[in-house]
């Protein structure tokens, strides 16, 4: 029998679909009082943090933080479902992406009591904000050639080094930074890993700007230059560092993040072919199609991950899968767009944005190489 790489998806739940209906006209009613005007790769380029207290009023962040730690106790597929109509809204909702997507609920897998105390209540009510510090120069998605180092010092590990790629540190409170606590032995290079909470507004951090082709700030380098992270800061145990680092990546690799982050320009060009602006294209219906697969396999890993089950290598299927169709529906769009009308500028702009973040969308996360690696172990091919 053939490996089963993503698994099957559950039926379809009728109080899932009521709660896609509510978050879906708490939408159009945000856009049409123009609190937010639609967008591409939000979750990566709009920053909002009024919008993010909104969303925590409404119980729709921290949906799976237990409520003894400020959560809703609610499940992943709900979550899914408020998650994928916010980026199908092109929502502004940066402020709370990692934080909720895969903070907390490494928090909760690896977090002592303390921390959970300490953090999940805030990213539940929006006010504590998070980055990702595993990606580093000559490194990039192989993990296991970090060479941010972390030594034992009194009260705590002095930690020493760079992490590039991180998004929105700029206005993060922490990060989970990657490090080794021993030497590597090229033998074993997933040993002597270790992770820590690092607070981004401690001594010797700097943040610097890395801009994105059309100018913006959403990419940064950071500098940590002996940065002192006390024991109760320690995330997990030391030495478990990539058994903790790969199972955080099941979460950030496999949310509707990983292929509707062009789905409004996809939504706006079929508009444009409605109102007559553009010629009908089979194109557009057949990444409707894929968009269409990778929902449903997206929302089978969520459920994965509800059972606690590993879900790695089925979140790298997902993401190489849904970062190949963002970039496929950019360039579509870019073809077409030059056949717009003068009444198709709001579309114009779409696609503007959409070809400007089109270089990254197999990078972040992993790269489609490095993942495609990940795939073939799980098939035992490697």
């Amino acid at each position: 029998m053939p490996t089963r790489l993503v698994p099957s998806a559950g039926p379809a739940s009728p109080e899932l679909e009521q709660l896609r209906l509510e978050v879906r006209a708490f939408l159009r009613e945000q856009i049409a009082a123009g609190v937010f005007t639609p967008g591409v790769d939000t979750w990566l380029t709009r920053w909002d943090p009024a919008f993010t207290r909104s969303l925590a009023a409404r119980g729709w962040l921290g949906m799976t933080i237990p409520t003894e730690y400020g959560g809703h106790g609610r499940t992943f597929m709900e979550r899914f479902v408020v998650t994928e109509e916010l980026l199908a809204a092109g929502a502004p909702v940066a402020a709370q992406w990692v934080a909720d997507r895969q903070a907390a609920p490494s928090l909760l897998l690896y977090g002592t009591e303390e921390q959970k105390q300490r953090f999940l209540p805030g990213i539940a009510r929006g006010e504590i904000c998070w980055a990702i510090g595993m990606s580093e120069p000559e490194s990039g998605s192989d993990l296991a050639s970090v060479r941010t180092k972390a030594v034992p010092v009194e009260g705590g590990w002095q930690v020493t080094g760079t992490k590039l790629w991180t998004s929105g540190a700029q206005h993060a409170d922490a990060f989970f930074g990657l490090a080794r606590t021993a030497p590597l032995d090229p033998a074993h290079r997933h040993d002597g890993l270790s992770q820590f909470i690092v607070l981004l507004d401690s001594p010797g951090v700097e943040i610097r700007p890395i801009l994105s082709p059309s100018g913006d700030h959403h990419f940064n380098e950071v500098i940590l230059d002996e940065v002192f992270v006390p024991d109760a800061l320690v995330m997990g145990n030391i030495g478990d560092g990539w058994h903790q680092v790969t199972s955080e990546l099941g979460y950030e690799r496999s949310g509707p993040e990983r292929f509707m982050s062009t789905f409004g320009v996809l939504a706006a060009a079929a508009d444009e072919v409605g109102a007559g602006r553009l010629p009908a294209d089979p194109r557009i219906g057949a990444h409707v199609g894929r968009l269409f697969a990778l929902h449903h396999m997206a929302r089978a890993v969520s459920e994965s991950l509800e059972r606690g089950e590993n879900a790695d290598v089925a979140a790298s299927v997902v993401k190489v899968l849904g970062t190949q169709v963002e970039g496929d529906i950019a360039d579509l769009a870019d073809e077409l767009s030059g056949e717009a009308g003068p009444d198709g500028e709001a579309f114009a702009e779409l696609v503007r944005a959409g070809v400007m973040q089109r270089p990254g969308f197999t990078l972040r996360g992993g790269t489609s190489e490095i993942l495609r690696g990940v795939i073939a172990r799980g098939l035992g091919l490697r």
